[in-house]
């Protein structure tokens, strides 16, 4: 695009009022977002409100314009509008496609086959670990992970896309030059150089409440499907999974402990229909991805976690997947509280248990 054409999609976005199904209605009415800002304020009522129709006519200042355009003019950023060749596919499937998108890092990615990994922001040591234990996995296999940059699920999500070789996409409910929340502002960074970050939103939008459950549909339909890996019955998540149903995508959930909050959300998932998945092959067979499965990399079948056979001890049976402490670990295994708490303290330097809330623990692997 020239640079009369990128100011002119960006004049039109930041037009007070004017919402992205009568921006659609007026680039069918008339061509072009130049020869929509070109339009005379009668030709333009026929579409909009009066006010609307002469805040186009009238434009805005370059004061209201710079900020975009000195953003989009550094290296790596873009704006990719309806009809551009590198606008995604999938979204212009959805009911509601937002007529652009900034993006920095990796624009190709947009287009790639991509699978999105949602879930809890307060979630589980487990739920995490598989979440970035998929997410890799999935990757690996050629599918690039989207997600929403939240903290939880989504965060380990993107450690695990950037993990694998087809990389992560994060959409975010803010403005690009904002990071939210701040505490992922160096995985931004990874998924900036790395990976790719989009939004919908102009530069300097907050982070607004409505915005984010309006991003998820963005979410789901850059992809072949959503795995939900832990989800309260009030989880954003949910969102998510229910706009990838309305729009024609899989929908997957990793079932857990039926004690556990965080797993009743992807119960009921399930018990809606979707696809209770244990392993990322269960997620690759469903959607019928060949890819690079049979690539080098994590094992699928145990979503990149090493086997069984290599990292078994014979304590961790003892502590099953369910969060306990050593009282009760002590009645299951019969050992003194001083080896228990000394086979915990390896346990958890190899990595296969952490330590949680209210001195207990949960197996991860």
């Amino acid at each position: 695009m020239t640079n009369n054409e990128i100011a002119a999609w960006v004049q039109l976005t930041l037009i007070p009022g004017l919402g992205d199904e009568s921006l659609r209605r007026l680039l069918t009415e008339f061509g072009s977002p130049e020869e929509v800002l070109a339009a005379p304020v009668h030709a333009l009522t026929r579409i909009v409100k009066a006010p609307i129709a002469a805040a186009i006519h009238n434009g805005l200042d370059s004061a209201a314009l710079s900020p975009s355009l000195r953003w989009l003019a550094m290296d790596n950023h873009f704006l990719v509008t309806l009809g551009d060749s590198h606008y995604p596919a999938q979204l212009l499937e959805i009911a509601d496609p937002p007529p652009l998108l900034y993006v920095v890092g990796r624009r190709e990615l947009l287009t790639a086959p991509s699978l999105a990994v949602v879930g809890s922001r307060n979630a589980s040591a487990q739920g995490m670990a598989n979440a970035e234990n998929f997410a890799r996995a999935l990757s690996e296999a050629g599918l690039t992970i989207v997600s929403g940059l939240a903290l939880g699920i989504d965060a380990a999500a993107h450690r695990g896309g950037l993990g694998g070789k087809a990389s992560s996409v994060a959409v975010i409910g803010t403005g690009m030059d904002i990071v939210y929340p701040k505490r992922n502002l160096d995985l931004a960074k990874q998924l900036a150089q790395h990976g790719a970050i989009i939004s919908e939103f102009p530069l300097g939008t907050p982070a607004l409440a409505n915005n984010f459950p309006r991003r998820n549909r963005i979410i789901s339909g850059l992809a072949k499907g959503c795995l939900v890996v832990e989800a309260t019955t009030s989880s954003g998540s949910l969102i998510t999974a229910r706009l990838a149903t309305e729009q024609g995508r899989e929908v997957f959930a990793i079932p857990g402990s039926i004690h556990s909050p965080f797993a009743r959300g992807c119960h009921a998932l399930i018990k809606q229909g979707a696809k209770l998945v244990e392993s990322a092959q269960d997620v690759l067979e469903e959607i019928g991805w060949a890819g690079d499965a049979s690539a080098g990399g994590p094992n699928l079948a145990h979503d990149g976690a090493p086997a069984a056979s290599e990292t078994q001890d014979p304590f961790l049976a003892h502590l099953g997947f369910d969060p306990v402490g050593v009282d009760e670990l002590a009645a299951r295994s019969g050992l003194g509280a001083d080896e228990i708490s000394s086979k915990l303290l390896q346990l958890e330097l190899d990595g296969l248990i952490c330590t949680l809330p209210g001195a207990r623990y949960q197996r991860l692997k």
